[in-house]
């Protein structure tokens, strides 16, 4: 509720106190003090749907919707009861509700500039946009100002963007949008360079390339001066779709005259050379190359124009510019790439990389502009390269030659850099890479004396050095399994942070590293910490999202998940916002950008399994604990015939790139690791995801129905045989996706450290979490088929039944088999951790979840049949009749439950006192000094703590699933 000024109205004074209470979170005061007000003043609307903000506020929302609609249906024209109704219906997610109530607003009031305006705005919240149209041009008509006349052409822009058929959208729609703004082109109307740039999208959208050209170059183009040469890219931009390189290259030509820095000038200059060389394009005799200027058509006269930018910065008093030194680089790139003799005038690699780094070797960008080109380089010539560069020696025993300034150690770190880059790090042996840790970790502490100063929102100048240690560290753990050295590299990190507590890469790499050690409970603090923002929770989230629920810390994994969904769940409430916003202030080439990134976000895959393991989360931490299985799945509107992820659209958001990573190209993430990655994950979110709605339709068969009447038996069981036909499609489906899925695994792909994590496909698949999941989803069919045909006549399918149930307990007992052995064990001074065992306890413990489920179901219909067939034998006096088959196996299976249940208890028990007898102060770190070692262990507390925590939360459900197995009598 905005703050109100001066009142003049009465109503306004009544109304102000609820307004305050609204503001400060009061709601039942709010609420109280309307009641009053209404008392003595019946009719006052406002203060009806005030009150109805306060219920809906204090969790009413039925009595507010219907309070609501009670002041609606009068169809109010005053501004207070609008507004209010309008924050209502947003609260309550119903922004459809609002366009009705201008409507009503805008019969009643037909020239309100005001209330034509708020309509407008209600259908852009909505996405109508031939209602929006239609209001621009009523609203145009009533106050002819060029904003209303452009939001109206804007929303004909939408609707082609939003238009199912191609074909109609350039026929129609577009065409329509291009007439009306020619019409005000004629009328020399066109005021705003928002309207120009609305003119140039419809002609870029109908692909009228030289007639927006046209625009851009003639009277309409001096309006373009919101950004810097915006006239100047467009123009470049539509040369390049005309293919017109000769204009193409002249322009950059210019424009690099003017800024010898602007590096897509550059790009721009060497394909159209190398286009123009391909047509064999001369120069006409006489008269001007083309309308730009001169044409630089061959290579000698490009690389004589880059070689002039580089003299004009050599012979500069003030610091060089980067682009032109960049520029050769590309350029003999590009050469080399084709093949052509020229190359060798630009001089060698090595000498011009020297000469780039003692430009610019103490800017932290050097690395990064020297790795693009690092390919150049013979292979003899790396060595070579590093030995003209280090202009510092390595540290002797005593310490010395250390950087005596910032400039002179970013200068050696770029050096240390160059060589990781080139692969020298990865070919020493484990001696020579410790002895390199050493002197990196060595130069990083020596660089901690330039930052003594500096804030604690700052980063250290040597963290670097402390990451690239890390990395060593990381080798080393990887090529020899040694895990002292994953912990020598914890406490690393953990010191790095405690001299750089805002450096994201150090606790990106290790939140990475206790994931990948399976301790969970450290990373929530370290992610909270990263201060993510907004899209950063769908590009770096599956870093969180990934080990929450694998490694047992399922209340954490409850929150990540929610965390996610909040943001994922108002991105279409806030697009709609900034949409609005982008109509009032004339940003109209931001509209398509945002519904581009609403598009994005909704088809994200990280959306997607964020909304699947919550449920599922939810299912397996309270159904037929705090819910029955049915009411937990109906209070989620869960439905099995639905399926709602958006499989054939959907978007990979992940940021696979955003740890710092010098490796070489041949040990760096690649397009088939990301194909690969993508395949695996969505081969496990349909695995995750049929199980899902698999357990819906066991709910929708364990729901009894009412008795029907007679009449409509044969409706009801038709009803029955949908409800498993949907359950029967399903178990096809899973069982398809488990045959894809390993085939997937099979493969054994090794993703690079740093890259995309591997999903939980193959540990579900080799433990046997999947298979004993689908067998018992498998059995919920014979179930119903039993129930359908009676005890009496069913003694094959009893027979196989009993099998099913025998099949449960055994591989049940092989999943928590394989769930046996040390979690954390010391050997000899040496940790050993096997984080894979934690990750099959919780397999273990979900798939126990679904037998359970299956074994409820199973209890439901066993027990008024074994009750029928009890009545049955009181009249026949049959008291020696043996029990049917599938009563005592299902009581075989529930005795098996409590053995298994009862053995992973003991063994999470067994693990808790192993682990809290574990004395830390034994752990052995060989050439640690006692600074380093009480950093690490800090870290092996938080891990050692974090595992703890998995086993209590796994115990607890377990404890609980325990005590429902006792309902499983029949």
């Amino acid at each position: 509720m905005a703050a109100r000024g001066h009142v003049q109205d009465p109503n306004d004074r009544r109304l102000r106190p609820i307004y305050d209470y609204l503001d400060n979170g009061n709601n039942k005061m709010a609420i109280q003090q309307a009641d009053k007000l209404l008392k003595k003043h019946k009719d006052l609307h406002c203060a009806k749907v005030l009150k109805a903000i306060g219920l809906q506020r204090t969790g009413k929302q039925d009595e507010a919707f219907s309070l609501a609609q009670e002041v609606t249906s009068l169809e109010p024209t005053d501004d207070n009861s609008l507004q209010a109704l309008t924050i209502l219906y947003r609260e309550m997610h119903r922004p459809e509700l609002v366009t009705k109530l201008y409507e009503a607003a805008v019969k009643k009031v037909p020239l309100s500039e005001e209330y034509h305006s708020h309509l407008f705005m209600a259908y852009a919240r909505v996405g109508e946009y031939k209602k929006m149209q239609q209001a621009g041009m009523a609203l145009y008509k009533i106050v002819p100002k060029n904003p209303y006349y452009f939001w109206s052409v804007m929303s004909l822009v939408m609707q082609a963007i939003s238009a199912q058929d191609e074909k109609l959208s350039q026929t129609m729609f577009l065409p329509l949008a291009e007439r009306m703004v020619e019409k005000m082109v004629k009328e020399d109307k066109i005021e705003a360079e928002a309207e120009v740039q609305l003119y140039f999208m419809i002609l870029e959208r109908l692909g009228k390339c030289q007639e927006a050209l046209d625009v851009v170059r003639g009277p309409l183009g001096d309006k373009l001066t919101s950004e810097l040469q915006s006239r100047e890219s467009k123009c470049m931009m539509l040369y390049r779709r005309l293919r017109r390189w000769p204009e193409c290259n002249a322009l950059a030509h210019k424009l690099l005259l003017k800024n010898p820095d602007d590096w897509q000038f550059y790009l721009a200059y060497f394909d159209s050379l190398f286009h123009l060389m391909d047509q064999s394009w001369s120069p006409p005799e006489d008269g001007e190359h083309c309308p730009e200027g001169a044409v630089h058509h061959t290579v000698a006269e490009v690389a004589s124009f880059v070689e002039e930018r580089i003299a004009g910065e050599d012979g500069k008093d003030a610091r060089s510019l980067r682009g032109p030194y960049l520029a050769r680089l590309e350029l003999m790139h590009r050469l080399r790439q084709r093949r052509l003799p020229q190359e060798s005038q630009l001089g060698e690699p090595l000498e011009l990389m020297v000469q780039f780094f003692v430009k610019f070797g103490d800017k932290p960008c050097c690395i990064t502009d020297l790795n693009i080109y690092l390919h150049l380089l013979a292979a003899d010539q790396h060595v070579q390269l590093l030995r003209r560069l280090s202009g510092l020696p390595a540290p002797d025993a005593e310490g010395s030659a250390f950087p005596e300034d910032t400039k002179a150690l970013q200068r050696h770190l770029c050096a240390c850099q160059l060589s990781r880059a080139l692969g020298l790090h990865h070919v020493l042996d484990a001696d020579a890479k410790l002895r390199l840790v050493a002197e990196l970790k060595a130069h990083y502490r020596h660089g901690l004396k330039f930052g003594k100063n500096t804030l604690k929102t700052e980063l250290q100048f040597s963290d670097m050095y402390c990451l690239m240690a890390a990395h060593v560290y990381i080798d080393l753990w990887m090529e020899s399994g040694d895990e002292t050295m994953a912990w020598q590299c914890l406490g690393l990190l953990q010191e790095g942070l405690s001299n750089s507590p805002s450096n994201a890469q150090l606790k990106l790499l290790l939140l990475l590293l206790f994931c990948r050690l399976g301790a969970f409970e450290p990373v929530v603090d370290l992610y909270a910490s990263l201060d993510a923002k907004h899209v950063q929770h769908d590009t770096i989230g599956f870093l969180l999202t990934r080990y929450a629920q694998s490694s047992g810390h399922f209340a954490a994994a409850s929150q990540a998940c929610n965390f996610a969904l909040r943001f994922f769940h108002s991105n279409q409430k806030d697009t709609s916002e900034y949409i609005i916003q982008a109509y009032k202030y004339g940003a109209f080439e931001k509209i398509p950008e945002f519904i581009a990134l609403r598009n994005r976000l909704n088809q994200s895959l990280h959306f997607a399994q964020v909304r699947t393991e919550r449920m599922l989360l939810d299912l397996f931490l309270e159904a037929d604990i705090v819910l029955s299985l049915e009411e937990s799945v109906k209070a989620m509107c869960l439905s099995a015939e639905e399926d709602d992820i958006p499989w054939d659209n959907m978007r990979d958001n992940r940021d696979l790139t955003v740890f710092a990573c010098w490796d070489p190209n041949d040990r760096k993430l690649n397009e088939e690791h990301r194909r690969r990655s993508l395949e695996e994950e969505c081969a496990w979110l349909r695995l995750r995801s049929l199980t899902l709605r698999l357990l819906a339709a066991l709910a929708a068969l364990g729901r009894k129905p009412s008795p029907p009447p007679p009449a409509a038996a044969a409706v009801t069981e038709n009803g029955v045989a949908d409800k498993t036909s949907t359950l029967r499609g399903l178990l096809a489906q899973l069982g398809h996706n488990l045959q894809t899925a390993t085939q997937l695994a099979e493969r054994r792909t090794q993703y690079p450290f740093l890259g995309p994590p591997a999903t939980r496909l193959a540990a579900a698949l080799s433990c046997g979490s999947c298979q004993c999941q689908a067998a018992a989803l498998q059995l919920s069919l014979n179930v119903h088929q039993l129930d359908a045909v009676g005890l009496d006549e069913s003694c094959e399918l009893q027979t196989q039944m009993c099998n099913a149930f025998k099949s449960l307990a055994v591989q049940l007992q092989e999943m928590l088999n394989k769930c046996k052995g040390e979690l954390l064990d010391m050997e000899g001074g040496r940790l050993k951790i096997r984080p894979s065992l934690l990750e099959n306890l919780i397999f273990f413990v979900e798939t126990a979840c679904v037998v359970l489920w299956v074994a409820g179901f199973c209890t439901k219909v066993l027990r008024p049949l074994k009750s029928s067939l009890q009545k049955k034998k009181k009249k026949k006096k049959d008291a020696s009749a043996a029990q049917p088959a599938v009563v005592c196996g299902f009581q075989e299976l529930t005795a098996s439950l409590q053995d298994v249940l009862a053995q992973a208890l003991e063994h999470i028990k067994g693990q808790e006192v192993a682990i809290m007898a574990l004395k830390m102060a034994d752990l052995s770190l060989e050439g640690s000094t006692e600074e380093e070692h009480s950093f690490t262990r800090t870290a092996m507390d938080k891990l050692v703590s974090s595992h703890l925590r998995s086993l209590q939360e796994a115990a607890e459900l377990l404890k609980k699933r325990a005590d429902s197995v006792k309902n499983l009598k029949i």
